[in-house]
């Protein structure tokens, strides 16, 4: 039988990213379900950790992601108490999020998912940051060339 594809899965640094990505989902859901909130609540409660007040659109940047992607989280977040909307009293045009006491408390939480993934690892908390690391710089790699073929430079 002779193989279709240029390269098997395996040899793919699409498909192993692909499935480094449904391992971690995996391991965190058991953890994100006990604290009552999804993997792109646990996002929206990260980036407001990072940066409390931004608005729904600064926060799908962050995340790389649509606003209307983000939106509904934010409202199901709202209604647990986790987080709130706010006017802005510069700009009223501009609704800021901000996380409650309950929602701090929450991140405060999901630090078991990131000692979890580095204890199943079997890295040292200095491999891991490296390897975070390299990911991180890859991915500006690929951002930065599909900038630079679009012209936008």
């Amino acid at each position: 039988m002779t193989a279709l594809a240029a390269y098997p899965l395996d040899e793919q640094l699409c498909f192993s990213l692909y499935a480094a990505n449904i391992a971690i989902n995996r391991t965190y859901k058991p953890m994100l379900d006990e604290m009552g909130i999804t993997y792109p609540q646990y996002l929206v409660l990260s980036t407001l950790a990072e940066n409390d007040g931004l608005t729904i659109g600064a926060i799908a940047e962050r995340l790389s992601l649509e606003s209307s992607t983000i939106t509904p989280p934010v409202k199901r977040l709202e209604q647990a108490g986790l987080l709130e909307r706010r006017r802005s009293k510069i700009d009223e045009r501009q609704v800021n999020v901000f996380l409650t006491p309950a929602g701090k408390d929450r991140v405060k939480q999901c630090r078991c998912l990131g000692d979890t993934l580095l204890r199943r690892s079997g890295m040292s908390p200095e491999q891991f940051a490296a390897f975070n690391r390299q990911i991180q710089s890859f991915i500006h790699a690929l951002l930065h060339e599909q900038i630079a073929g679009s012209g936008k430079i």
